[in-house]
């Protein structure tokens, strides 16, 4: 059984019993759900990570002035629900992942991942947030929210960055693209530094994750669920995913094609495929195969003039 699937049932067979029973006054009142760190809430869960921070366990999200009203009670009745449930142990929490499950004060709950009880409202806002927090912070699973207060503020964020913003990610991803995999891999890999190489395989990667789910306007998780998450993207998901695994799984096993030629064969391939997304979505119209050469191209649709006269490299 999958976290979330497990979460949920556990609200609705313990959860939603005591508070009906216990709290009346707060049935109509209380979204609860699963949300948060942990590969649960994303869906990325197996048999591995049920040794730390996985098992029965909901979130219960109120209002400010219920939280304040109710929420110690509340939490008292939760911590006193029974740990085990359908065969599955009691949560064991790391000392880094208490506080995942429980009764939270909605704005409360957000501040933790983006820093704001309230939706980022300017450019600069948007920017500050790490995107794993994001990510998140809009994950899993909501199993009810009478009030709704919960929904909207996790709508607001999934409504994704300001245009202006997006762009200036995606303009950076296009200069590590090109500057980490299209130019400086084989450089490193002709100098014989195979720690370089290396490390701008991994920069391009990173890069070519995010692009994606930039591209897809979805927020990039932690960096351990990047590649398994882009796989559930709409546009580039599939392609990208399997490119990837072809690149890391290349070997030095041809005398007539150094691994690293053949890796570059790769890179190449996915920066082609990101070129005609970028097409696509009119993003870029030079005829460039060195995806470098369009940072500045689409540097000049950001509309915001601040934000518009930045340095390249920042977003």
């Amino acid at each position: 059984m999958k976290g979330l699937e497990l979460a949920e049932e556990y609200f609705r067979q313990v959860g939603a019993p005591m508070i009906e029973a216990r709290f009346p006054f707060l049935k109509d009142r209380v979204a609860a759900g699963l949300v948060g760190d942990g590969s649960g809430c994303f869906g990325f869960d197996d048999d591995v990570s049920q040794d730390h921070d996985w098992g029965p366990g909901f979130c219960l999200w109120l209002t400010p002035a219920d939280f304040e009203a109710h929420g110690s009670g509340l939490t008292e009745a939760v911590e006193a629900l029974p740990p085990s449930f359908a065969g599955f142990q009691g949560r064991r929490e790391s000392p880094l992942g208490a506080g995942r499950v429980g009764v939270f004060d909605i704005a409360a709950f957000y501040a933790r991942f983006i820093g704001y009880s309230r939706p980022p409202q300017t450019l600069d806002e948007w920017r500050r947030i790490p995107e794993q927090n994001l990510a998140a912070a809009t994950n899993g699973k909501i199993f009810t929210d009478p009030l709704g207060d919960f929904t909207r503020f996790r709508e607001a964020l999934l409504s994704f960055y300001p245009e202006d913003v997006r762009l200036k990610k995606i303009i950076v991803r296009c200069m590590t693209l090109g500057q980490a995999g299209q130019y400086n891999f084989m450089r490193s890999a002709r100098r014989s530094e195979p720690v370089a190489a290396l490390l701008a395989e991994a920069r391009f990667i990173e890069a070519a994750v995010s692009l994606a789910f930039l591209l897809n306007r979805r927020f990039a998780p932690f960096y351990k669920w990047m590649h398994r998450g882009v796989k559930t993207l709409p546009i580039l998901g599939q392609t990208l995913h399997g490119l990837l695994t072809d690149l890391v799984e290349i070997r030095e096993d041809d005398l007539l094609e150094s691994m690293y030629e053949k890796k570059s064969r790769v890179i190449e391939e996915i920066c082609r495929a990101f070129l005609i997304e970028l097409k696509r979505q009119d993003l870029t119209s030079i005829a460039s195969d060195f995806l470098l050469d369009h940072g500045p191209e689409i540097q000049r649709r950001i509309q915001d003039p601040e934000l518009r006269q930045m340095n390249i490299w920042v977003e």
